[in-house]
């Protein structure tokens, strides 16, 4: 029986005798309990760490659940707003605007993408008057409002570069006029964040920032993304301009470019089969690291714990907290409202 402090009632260490014992560091003292654990944890996510990714549909009083995504929902903007405000109390500082853009609207050179009367612009400003001190990220690419379903504009089969970056300036400048506080590169074209950071400053938008998506790769996690935005190449595959699977150093050469061409942050995307190339990104620069815990990521989780195989929230931890650990200083994540929900019930119970 484990003696007591008379004073205190608390169970009181004592001594093992085992002089013999050739062990002197035992790394398993510091495991002993769960606050001496808390105490010495290296690598802790917090809300803070959090960017929540949020569709927006035209309409009103609408929620679509995702089948693809169960408890992801496009809304219409009145629900997003009263979304906003329940994830900005909950300590939740940025979000990132994703658009469902009608097939009457999509062409092949994306112009409703700078429609100053849009969706994501009356988005924008609708935000910042219900929750002005949100950070709100927008989303630069075509391929919600393609005809084509690619980041770029096609000619004979073949994604166009330069002209495709002309259209994503544009976009961004339309995004900055209406509120962005970060415009956010997804498309892979090259060269666009030297143009988007060129036109911003001539335009005189020198505080709106540019999240790089650096080291995009052509990936199969996508899948329940395009399903919401009804976003999937109308052929082909987008192989010819988001990274090879198989390459790190690649990634770092993309880093390299954006930062050099005015990049405020840079984003690895996916996160989770590419915590290796999040860890190499840390360490080669000095600029915020930010991983986006895809759909597809979010999908498989939300089915292994439909089925009951594991632990949805013991598991959603775990894996964010990897992508800090692999050195992510931000997460995109669609589980970021139940994480905050999560760690404010954790804080209130310690």
């Amino acid at each position: 029986m484990t003696p007591s402090s008379p004073a205190l009632g608390v169970p009181v260490l004592q001594p093992i005798s085992n002089p013999a014992s050739p062990i002197i560091q035992r790394p398993r003292r510091l495991r002993r309990t769960e606050t001496l654990r808390r105490l010495v944890r290296e690598n802790t996510l917090a809300v803070e760490d959090l960017i929540y990714p949020l569709f927006v549909m035209e309409g009103e009083k609408l929620e679509q659940e995702i089948p693809s995504m169960p408890g992801c929902f496009r809304y219409s903007l009145d629900r997003l707003l009263m979304e906003i405000q329940t994830v900005w109390e909950l300590g939740i500082g940025a979000i990132a605007l994703f658009p469902l853009i009608a097939d009457a609207q999509k062409d092949n050179a994306g112009t409703e993408s700078y429609n100053p009367q849009g969706l994501v612009p009356r988005t924008i400003k609708a935000i910042k008057e219900v929750c002005p001190e949100i950070l709100i990220i927008t989303d630069v690419a075509l391929d919600p409002y393609s005809s084509e379903g690619h980041d770029g504009i096609v000619e004979n089969g073949k994604i166009l570069n330069d002209e495709t970056v002309a259209v994503l300036v544009k976009q961004a400048l339309m995004q900055a006029e209406t509120g962005a506080d970060f415009v956010a590169p997804s498309d892979m074209m090259d060269g666009r964040i030297g143009a988007i950071r060129s036109a911003l400053d001539q335009a005189g938008w020198i505080n709106v920032g540019i999240l790089a998506y650096a080291a995009k790769y052509a990936s199969a996690y996508y899948g329940p993304f395009r399903d919401a935005l009804e976003s999937a190449p109308k052929f082909g595959d987008k192989k010819t301009y988001q990274m090879d699977v198989g390459n790190v150093r690649e990634a770092l050469k993309e880093v390299d470019l954006d930062i050099r061409e005015g990049a405020d942050m840079v984003m690895v995307k996916p996160a989770l089969a590419y915590l290796d190339v999040i860890c190499q990104i840390k360490t080669h620069t000095h600029l915020p690291v930010v991983a986006y815990n895809v759909s597809g990521e979010y999908a498989m989780v939300k089915a292994a714990a439909a089925r009951g195989w594991i632990d949805e929230k013991k598991v959603v931890l775990e894996t964010l907290t990897s992508m800090k650990r692999a050195g992510a200083d931000l997460i995109l994540t669609y589980f970021a409202k139940d994480m905050a929900l999560q760690l404010q019930a954790d804080h209130l119970e310690h």
